[in-house]
């Protein structure tokens, strides 16, 4: 088990994420990490997390090695999963919002399957993912929220004035956007001359996805690190909050 938990640390997978994936509260996957193999969890919950790996066996996940590639396939069965618990539970769920949030979800649900049903191909799955993948990553990212709302503005339905964010930067934001598009729509720029500008996007993607595994790398060691300091062998629930503050502190040694 100690193995398991350094693999889901190395994947940057959050116990929330989990939990949802398996169908369980935070508080029982931790009450199964706890365990000392898998074969105490239910053999039901053990099933999925092997497949999950993509493992047949306990000893199997001794051999995992975690590179880019692996990441991007265990995240891709995770957001499968993940997804596939969120539909069991989301008309349920609408009962704890108020009358506003509930249509415009119910607008939104509604409105992804008549599209899907219109057009089943692979495009319109392809764009529904990027648009999942959006909303996942705005809590991070203040520059998708500008998004939305410059195009909002920008197709009508909303006073191009109104600024409901940060004012200053949204400001910037959109004038930047408005020279860009109207760039793209005039035919402004060849693709000759934007060639080296799209070369460096892809080098910047690639330079971030190496300092993520640097990053799951280095809290991975940390984490090790703590744990022997400590005097622990793994992470549980009794432990979590000592340990994840010893973490805190040795990376601040490094600063």
């Amino acid at each position: 088990m100690k193995n398991l938990n350094t693999v889901l640390v190395e994947l940057g997978i959050s116990k929330v994420r989990l939990a949802k994936y398996l169908g369980v509260s935070r508080q029982m996957l931790y009450n199964y990490l706890a365990l000392d193999s898998l074969a105490e969890w239910p053999k039901e919950k053990s099933v999925k997390l092997l497949s999950l790996l993509s493992v047949a066996t306990e000893e199997e996940i001794n051999k995992i090695e975690v590179t880019g590639e692996y990441i991007m396939d265990v995240e891709a069965r995770l957001n499968e999963g993940v997804k596939n618990t969120a539909d069991r539970e989301i008309f349920t769920e609408l009962k704890g919002f108020n009358k506003k949030e509930q249509e415009i979800l119910s607008d939104i649900i509604n409105l992804l399957k008549e599209k899907l049903s219109d057009d089943k191909t692979k495009n319109t799955y392809t764009t529904f993912c990027y648009l999942y993948q959006f909303l996942q990553s705005m809590e991070t990212n203040k520059e998708l929220e500008y998004i939305l709302a410059y195009m909002s503005k920008s197709l009508g339905f909303t006073d191009p004035m109104e600024f409901i964010y940060n004012k200053d930067q949204q400001f910037i934001f959109e004038s930047i956007m408005f020279s860009a598009m109207t760039l793209y729509s005039n035919g402004g720029s060849s693709r000759t001359k934007i060639t080296d500008a799209h070369k460096r996007f892809v080098e910047d993607i690639a330079h971030k996805n190496e300092e993520k595994l640097s990053r799951t790398q280095e809290l991975n060691t940390a984490k090790i690190q703590a744990l022997k300091e400590l005097g622990y062998t793994e992470i549980n629930e009794n432990n979590a909050k000592e340990v994840l503050e010893k973490i805190a502190e040795i990376q601040s040694r490094k600063v």
